[in-house]
């Protein structure tokens, strides 16, 4: 099964990497999803390639979907192809995985309203604003919405996220 990484600039590191490899070691493909299949930059210059432009995703070919940090989700946020996979993964309930400014993506998306969620403080009032009820915890998960606030949270975020693939 396959499993969803967003990407594009100024994506924080370790909230890329770090699940990007614990989703491969529990047996499932990691394949990174950028705005066009080319190279994306972290916040510190380092370099990754996306596998697939969003335009090209089928949503029913993966299992999950992992949204890190950084500043990238303000770029992802304004693509509607992007949104349409947070879309499509949330009405199949299928688990999504969004971690510190992830929540952007979901507010964008429209999947925040009425759910249980986290993120880093900055995006706090956002996520309110759009009808989330925020808490400051480490993991906080909805049904099928995984969230975290930071790279320190990565251990139980994963923990969580890989646990609800294998309810599936």
């Amino acid at each position: 099964m396959k499993i969803a990484i967003l990407i594009a600039d100024l994506f924080n590191e370790s909230e890329l990497i770090y699940p990007y490899y614990r989703v491969q070691e529990a047996g499932y493909q990691a394949v990174l999803v950028g705005l066009e299949v080319q190279e994306y930059r972290s916040k510190l210059g380092l370099p990754m390639k996306a596998d697939l432009a969003a335009t090209d995703v089928r949503p029913e070919e993966f299992a999950g979907l992992v949204i890190p940090g950084g500043f990238a989700p303000d770029f992802l946020r304004r693509s509607p192809a992007i949104l349409s996979l947070v879309k499509a993964s949330d009405r199949a309930f299928k688990p999504i995985a969004a971690i510190c400014h992830a929540g952007w993506v979901l507010i964008s998306a429209g999947i925040v309203n009425g759910r249980n969620v986290t993120g880093v403080m900055a995006i706090k009032d956002d996520l309110i604003n759009a009808g989330g009820f925020y808490h400051d915890e480490a993991v906080v998960i909805d049904r099928n919405l995984i969230t975290s606030r930071k790279p320190a949270d990565l251990p139980c975020f994963m923990k969580a996220f890989l646990e609800a693939l294998t309810k599936g």
